[in-house]
């Protein structure tokens, strides 16, 4: 990986469109300021370029927006919570493999809506932090998704990506591999039903066996995956412009699992 620091105020050459319309707001916005208050007022940044992959601009509202999706993430369940450096690691990676999508044209990643729908549904149902609020009911959604400060546009939106690279890792890596009846009731036993607390409602083994094997292939396919990542971030430009946001710890292997 080619790593560069930048100061807050400098912008790499051919930085993409994204972050250039950002820089664009923030100056229009800071016009009517200007001239209604004292010179002296500080200006508003509106956003902010936090990091660049291949002249693809990462924005701070991005990295705030990635931390709040974490809950919606199965894999984080009894993990500390997310750091804002692993957040952008997680972001660059992202960017890398929707680079690496767009650049070989796989028209069978693009997920449908029903698609969609139907893991929306299952997280509704099954997620324990969702179970615990009710979610599977539109009022228990609707407060689940105010309580971290979400949108429905916005988890769709996420949802999307994340079928769509699971399906490109997929059709990448996972030739071969398969996921026996014995290890997906061994998941079941010892990793979910312990998430529950007691009294909670445990969805039937059969009903979440679809899923649970998803997890597992995912955990399979990553070893095979993280090698191919790790090239693409050493042939890859990436420029992290906060020092404050340089990661203290190896680069997540962000994996199926991880989108």
């Amino acid at each position: 990986m080619k790593t560069r620091r930048t100061s807050r105020s400098s912008f790499p050459a051919g930085q993409s469109q994204k972050g250039v319309l950002a820089l664009c707001l923030a100056a229009m916005a800071s016009i009517p300021v200007l001239a209604q208050q004292p010179q002296s007022a500080s200006p508003v940044v509106l956003d902010r370029v936090v990091a660049v992959v291949n002249n693809q601009a990462i924005l701070a509202s991005d990295l705030d927006t990635e931390m709040r999706l974490a809950v919606l993430d199965p894999g984080r369940v009894g993990r500390c919570a997310l750091t804002p450096q692993r957040a952008l690691q997680q972001l660059i990676s992202r960017a890398l493999i929707e680079q690496q999508v767009r650049q070989e044209d796989i028209d069978a990643t693009e997920p449908t809506q029903e698609e969609v729908a139907a893991r929306l549904g299952e997280i509704r149902k099954e997620l324990p932090a969702c179970v615990r609020q009710n979610c599977a009911s539109e009022d228990g959604w609707k407060t689940f998704l105010a309580s971290h400060d979400l949108t429905p546009e916005g988890v769709e939106s996420y949802l999307r990506h994340r079928l769509e690279v699971l399906a490109f890792i997929e059709l990448r890596f996972r030739q071969g591999i398969s996921i026996s009846h014995e290890e997906i009731e061994t998941y079941y036993h010892d990793t979910l039903v312990p998430q529950y607390a007691a009294g909670e409602k445990i969805p039937p083994l059969d009903q979440v066996a679809p899923r649970i094997a998803e997890i597992l292939l995912q955990q399979k396919v990553n070893v095979l995956f993280s090698g191919w990542l790790d090239n693409l971030r050493k042939q890859g430009e990436i420029e992290v412009l906060d020092p404050a946001l340089e990661a203290n710890e190896a680069p997540a292997k962000q994996g199926a699992g991880a989108q």
